[in-house]
């Protein structure tokens, strides 16, 4: 008899993919031989910029493998993949808009204001993702008495995979 659910385990990556009707432009795919130094992809479910890219010939009848080593865009945190440069890899959808900072409320999240006028007041400064991180955390840190003295201030809010943050650079 037939069973009622598939008997197929998904990845992580296939999960999302799966459930991606609803974000479906958050991703798209990306052949592992086409991912780039410095472009993005997707690792272990993490939004990540490639650091360093290499490939290697295998066996007289092996595949080239792609060796991708990226850092998560929002933690900084490093990840690394090996896979056959033919494989299909998930690519993120990165966004950078920038904004202006308006307030900074006592819970520390920032109101910001775009060019269009456009309000948002979601975000914290510092992100939550760096409060590990002391040498990211000092320099959010820069921004918000930056404002507090009194300096106009603007920052880039990167977007992928349905997470936002302030950086503290405009890269």
């Amino acid at each position: 008899s037939a069973l009622p659910f598939p008997r197929h385990s998904y990845t992580m990556a296939e999960e999302e993919f799966a459930s991606a009707d609803a974000g479906a432009s958050d991703t798209y795919p990306i052949r592992a031989g086409e991912v780039k130094k410095g472009g993005f992809v997707v690792i272990k479910g993490f939004p990540c910029k490639v650091i360093d890219y290499s490939t290697s010939k295998t066996g007289k009848h092996g595949h080239a493998k792609a060796k991708i080593v990226a850092l998560d865009i929002f933690t900084q945190r490093k990840y690394e993949d090996i896979c056959p440069t033919s494989h299909n890899m998930i690519a993120p959808n990165v966004k950078r808009e920038e904004w202006s900072i308006i307030d900074i409320n006592d819970e520390g999240f920032a109101s910001l204001m775009n060019e269009a006028g456009d309000t948002r007041e979601d975000l914290k400064i510092p992100p939550v993702e760096v409060k590990d991180d002391d040498d990211r955390y000092e320099a959010y840190q820069l921004i918000v008495e930056k404002f507090r003295s009194g300096e106009e201030v603007s920052v880039t809010v990167m977007s992928a995979m349905g997470t936002d943050m302030i950086l503290t650079t405009s890269k």
